[in-house]
């Protein structure tokens, strides 16, 4: 089990844990709040399986990554993977993200650029600014997003069990694209999450990413499913699609915010096409 050291707090190291499989062109994927790289489990098999060499890595705070009370913003996410990047010597990269992976994405591309990078997927996309302010009406109040803290404040292991039946629409998916056993896993993962680090990444959500997104120069995908409740279509992909100059958009019918994992066939297909 591979880590990667990227930082020390007190007497222990801030460690991200990742796996590396296959050989071939090098995939990153970088997972969703609230669970790890584990959540890749289909794209991995099926990535692997068509000649990438694959990388998945658990974001600090999440999974079996290190814990620690700071880092909990974008400019250090990026910065965690461009040290993986680095690390790893990886270049061509197929950088891939769901949800709040995709502020890794574009955060890495505005800071870091684009030198190491072929071409970039965006699931679920949490840019360009969620936030309603007066130039930018499309957003969502702040009471929202302060509701949400206090939510987790009172009750974290609640608080994942309602985040969870909105993020894979459970009411309509339970069943049919989705078991009871992974909402259970996915419950586990979210709850085994660092508690500070699950409320800093409500704060890490309202990052406006509107000057970074002209720094994503190589082609893009966008996947969203027209039915997300986390992060509205609207808002968000369709949005960015607008933005990003060399784009393709895919809208996956009725698909909720887990897409990765309800319509792995159809994600898989759409990045197999794409990164070919």
């Amino acid at each position: 089990m591979p880590y990667l050291s990227v930082g020390a707090e007190n007497s222990g190291t801030i460690d991200i844990y990742y796996e590396d499989h296959g050989d071939g062109q090098p995939v990153v994927l970088i997972h969703g709040f609230p669970l790890s790289g584990a959540a890749w489990e289909k794209q991995v098999t099926a990535l692997v399986a068509a000649g990438y060499r694959t990388i998945a890595y658990d974001r600090r705070g999440f999974g079996r990554s290190s814990q620690p009370v700071g880092g909990y913003e974008y400019d250090v996410f990026a910065t965690d993977l461009a040290e993986l990047l680095t690390v790893l010597d990886l270049r061509d990269v197929l950088l891939i993200g769901h949800s709040m992976g995709t502020g890794e994405v574009t955060r890495y591309l505005a800071r870091f650029g684009s030198e190491r990078i072929d071409k970039v997927v965006l699931i679920s996309p949490i840019p360009p600014y969620l936030l309603k302010k007066s130039d930018n009406p499309d957003g969502v109040d702040q009471a929202v997003f302060d509701q949400i803290k206090a939510a987790i404040h009172a009750d974290r292991y609640a608080y994942q069990t309602q985040f969870l039946h909105d993020f894979y629409n459970l009411d309509q998916n339970l069943g049919k694209r989705v078991s009871e056993e992974v909402v259970r896993a996915s419950w586990n993962v979210a709850v085994d999450a660092s508690p500070i680090g699950t409320m800093a990444c409500v704060d890490a959500w309202l990052t406006d990413f509107r000057s970074d997104v002209a720094a994503i120069d190589v082609p893009a995908l966008i996947i969203q499913g027209d039915a997300d409740r986390i992060l509205p279509f609207p808002a968000t992909g369709q949005r960015l699609a607008e933005a990003i100059p060399d784009c393709q958009l895919i809208v996956i019918e009725n698909g909720p915010h887990g897409i990765p994992w309800t319509h792995a066939d159809e994600i898989n297909r759409e990045l197999l096409t794409f990164l070919k």
